[in-house]
């Protein structure tokens, strides 16, 4: 890629800034645990909101959200309920609420308060611990891979070098760099240092997301996307078949989309409601996440962050998507299509800003996008590490250290984890085989176990842990012996997998001690199959309530969807100059608004005040 001065002073300002400001705000790490992993539960919601929804906006998914713009228009709004997007507003509505209520640190230690301490809690808790543990270094060598290819294609310098044998190429040098830069204010500030970058970060993003979109919109008309895509690219309702044909504009697109296996995409849409709804019911994964949730001041701030994110997250970065994606259809397609050469796909974001941005804006936009890695991949370095303080050091070797010698060894886990994380990044093949292995094995057996422990009293550890083991091994036989099968088509298999172990393991064993289930029940109040414990509980809390409010979250939830999806159809609808599009978003987004501030905002309650 060819730089400017000017790029490369802002690309370095970044840097320096991003150093600077996690270090200067480290000093309030130090003074506990409770401080280092979740702020001492002082950090504003608003600040971990905006920290959340940075953590959430990565380079690779963002290159991989252009591609899909480019081939499936407006219709690639519908492909990333394939993770769910929409887990997040289950999340907002009832979830965040609940796991706020513990008051604990990690996932793993919440799992103690719902199983208890015996043999089934310490196998559930285990579980878990080495879950989180596991999915952090698929990640870290995920992101080591990810900003490679990424860093090898923008930065101009070679830093291939050998060491005896042994040959470094350049993009490993570059991740190597870039991932030590993060891991060191990451390690020296924990959550201060984190939220603070990761809030500045959000700005330097936005900034490159309005640019970029407003380049765009100076340098491409209406009359030349509608050129350059085929009949029904900007139909948003997806149809049964692809209701696309690429043949007489750019033919490799045709290509993409049965390699992608997206050609019926009103069915993919059915079949990712059914595996979203259970996804998200499950919770968020013991990630970073769930530790911004626990990280603030009381469960209703945890349900406002939560929102926030979606709400600070979706418009910008679809700005930037759409600006991408419609300098790629104008300029990228035809060219490829006039030269009959082969087209990777995952590279139309950097070919766009290497050959299409103007000096000054390039440096802006890649300045955005090394915020967008560092934001991601330095939540996962901070939340990982408090599993293995928190939740092995702490409670099975040293439970009275100090706090001091618990952040030191914190301090050594991350090192530990980034290390490890780089290695197997060092012997993966792609980008791809890594989201392969983290979405199907590990995310695939997470589902069952995870629904089952929020909605049935029943359910005991030990049913956790088989759940998870089943669950687990279900999607690992896929991942090994049926790789080119979409995840989607085998989820119900693998559900039913872990299903059978949660149940199994639970129903063989003895239910979790009385004590345990009503406290729990009393702090969280979950609704679900909860009648035994509550009747329990009602003679030991005369005042407590039952949750009715099942009904409700599911109407809210209903309306968050939509209120989720307009956010990301208005910048694409503004980008393509389609007012009655945006009109039509900017509606539906105020009354969605008005219904969930007086249906969900309002009735949002940080304990129930009857017990």
């Amino acid at each position: 890629m060819k730089f400017d001065w000017i790029d490369l002073s802002i690309i370095a300002l970044y840097i320096v800034l991003s150093i600077f400001i996690g270090f200067w705000i480290s000093k309030k790490a130090g003074k506990s645990l409770k401080n280092y992993f979740l702020g001492g539960n002082q950090l504003k919601w608003y600040y971990l909101g905006l920290s959340n929804g940075s953590g959430m906006f990565d380079v690779s998914g963002a290159a991989w959200t252009v591609t899909i713009f480019f081939v499936y228009g407006l219709k690639s709004v519908w492909i990333p309920w394939l993770w769910p997007v929409w887990n997040q507003i289950f999340v907002m509505i009832f979830m965040a609420v609940w796991l706020r209520r513990s008051n604990v640190m990690t996932g793993a230690e919440w799992i103690t308060t719902r199983f208890g301490n015996d043999r089934g809690g310490k196998f559930s808790h285990i579980i878990v611990v080495v879950f989180a543990v596991i999915s952090a270094i698929g990640f870290i060598a995920y992101f080591f891979v990810g900003i490679g290819k990424f860093a090898v294609m923008i930065f101009p310098w070679d830093l291939s070098f050998s060491l005896g044998r042994v040959h470094i190429i350049s993009e490993y040098a570059y991740a190597t760099i870039l991932l030590t830069i993060t891991t060191l204010y990451v390690i020296k500030g924990g959550m201060y240092s984190v939220v603070a970058t990761e809030v500045m970060q959000f700005f330097v993003m936005t900034i490159a997301c309005i640019a970029v979109a407003w380049f765009a919109m100076n340098h491409v008309s209406a009359e030349q996307i509608e050129a350059s895509v085929p009949n029904g690219w900007f139909d948003i309702v997806p149809r049964w078949d692809g209701g696309l044909d690429w043949t007489d504009i750019f033919a490799q697109a045709n290509d993409k989309i049965a390699e992608d296996g997206y050609g019926m995409l009103g069915a993919m849409v059915m079949m990712m409601l059914f595996k979203g709804i259970f996804s998200s019911l499950a919770g968020p994964v013991p990630s970073y996440d769930m530790q911004r949730i626990l990280s603030t001041k009381t469960p209703r701030d945890a349900a406002k962050m939560s929102g926030l994110t979606s709400l600070v997250l979706y418009p910008p970065r679809y700005l930037m998507i759409a600006g991408l994606g419609i300098l790629a259809l104008v300029s990228v397609g035809p060219m490829l299509e006039a030269s009959n050469g082969t087209f990777d796909f995952e590279k139309i974001l950097p070919f766009v800003i290497n050959n299409l941005l103007p000096v000054g804006l390039k440096g802006i936009i890649l300045a955005g996008l090394l915020a967008a890695f560092m934001s991601t991949f330095s939540a996962f370095v901070n939340s990982a590490p408090a599993y293995i303080v928190n939740d092995l050091y702490k409670k099975y070797i040293n439970p009275n250290a100090s706090g001091k010698r618990y952040i030191r060894i914190s301090y050594f886990s991350s090192i530990g984890m980034v290390v490890v994380g780089i290695i197997f990044g060092f012997f993966s093949a792609s980008i791809n085989s890594l989201t392969l292995w983290i979405t199907s094995s590990l995310y695939g057996g997470y589902v069952a176990a995870n629904v089952l422990k929020w909605v049935w009293w029943r359910f005991n550890g030990y049913g956790y842990f088989w759940g998870m083991l089943a669950g687990l091994a279900g999607s690992t036989i896929k991942f090994l012996f049926f790789p080119a099968t979409p995840d989607i088509y085998l989820f119900p298999i693998i559900l039913i997998m872990a299903s059978a172990g949660s149940f199994l393991g639970c129903l063989f064993t003895k239910p979790v001690d009385d004590d345990t289930l009503i406290e729990f029940y009393k702090n969280v109040r979950p609704w679900g199959w909860w009648k035994p414990v509550y009747l329990k509980a009602k003679k030991k809390y005369p005042g407590i309530t039952k949750n009715k409010d099942l009904p409700r979250d599911a109407f809210n939830i209903v309306i968050g969807i939509i209120w989720q999806t307009v956010l990301i159809t208005a910048p694409v609808y503004f980008v393509l100059r389609k007012p009655q599009g945006v009109l039509i978003s900017l509606a539906v987004f105020i009354l969605t608004s008005i219904i969930l501030k007086f249906n969900w905002l309002d009735k949002i309650k940080d304990y129930e005040t009857s017990v």
